[in-house]
């Protein structure tokens, strides 16, 4: 089994018949239709069903649809990996949690880039849960997230400390948590600590898991959410937004972690990087340690 017999059976299944994908892959229908004879041969099943109206995945060819999908998705992200330009001496993956982004994480890209102009990036958003699992898998080098999952093999280096506050865009709010609250997600942690603060409050009416774009609602309808301070910052210095009064604010230390076996020299460079531009945003640094 090779990738252009994967593409082929995709190429087939997407178009409806083997002159279809000859077309797409671009080869012959012969050519085609001994990829599939010589692919069902090695997996000693029938892909398709061959008739008047073209060709029809078989129920085995519909199970084999999703793993197709996943080993093509995975050839190309391979390619991706390992296909760094002569000028470039590296390839770095990098997550970040979808919080952290705006307003810090793509400030650092910037520096980055300007500051290793040998370095490859590839950057993804995902939640910690979802990071952790792709460093453990090998899907990422590095990632920054808030309160990471311990995990042997792995250092975790602290950066700044996020605040989360409440901020409003109704003036005098006297009811932070009624109909005009929409409850936002900052990670598993805030989540435990909203739970534990506020344990008599309703379902809201409005749940985001948007990261920081989710802002934005606020300043498009009379409401209320918690946000990081970085962000919200600009908002209140304009008079959009107000700090809710009497409603405790939640501080996260938000941490570089990766594969003890990386070159701590770049680790370093990195972890200069983070700091540098945290600092340009006046933001606190973290003294919770965590190996």
């Amino acid at each position: 089994m090779d990738i252009t017999q994967i593409r082929t059976f995709l190429a087939i299944a997407q178009t409806g018949s083997f002159i279809g994908a000859a077309n797409v892959v671009n080869v012959t229908q012969s050519t085609v239709s001994v990829r599939m004879r010589t692919l069902e041969d090695e997996l000693r099943v029938e892909l398709f069903e061959r008739g008047k109206r073209g060709a029809i995945l078989t129920p085995a060819g519909q199970k084999f649809m999703r793993t197709a999908t996943a080993m093509a998705r995975l050839w190309d992200q391979a390619k991706l990996d390992i296909g760094v330009a002569e000028e470039q001496i590296a390839s770095l993956r990098i997550g970040g949690q979808v919080s952290l982004w705006q307003g810090y994480l793509i400030p650092w890209l910037a520096w980055m880039s300007e500051n290793n102009p040998n370095l490859a990036l590839r950057a993804h958003m995902a939640d910690p849960l979802q990071l952790v699992q792709q460093l453990v898998d090998g899907a990422l080098d590095i990632a920054v997230m808030y309160r990471p999952q311990f995990r042997p093999g792995f250092i975790a280096k602290p950066i700044f400390t996020e605040e989360i506050i409440l901020v409003s865009s109704i003036k005098n709010h006297d009811e932070p948590f009624d109909d005009n609250y929409m409850l936002t997600y900052w990670g598993p942690a805030f989540k435990e600590d909203h739970a534990l603060n506020f344990p008599e409050q309703k379902a809201p009416r409005l749940t985001a898991d948007l990261g920081t774009m989710a802002i934005d609602y606020l300043l498009e309808r009379p409401s209320t959410g918690f946000f990081p301070r970085r962000i919200a910052e600009p908002y209140i210095e304009s008079g959009n937004l107000i700090i809710v009064k009497e409603v405790p604010s939640f501080e996260y230390p938000a941490y570089l972690v990766y594969p003890d076996i990386l070159d701590h020299d770049l680790m370093n460079r990195l972890l200069t990087g983070l700091k540098s531009v945290a600092k340009s945003l006046n933001l606190s640094f973290s003294n919770e340690k965590l190996v």
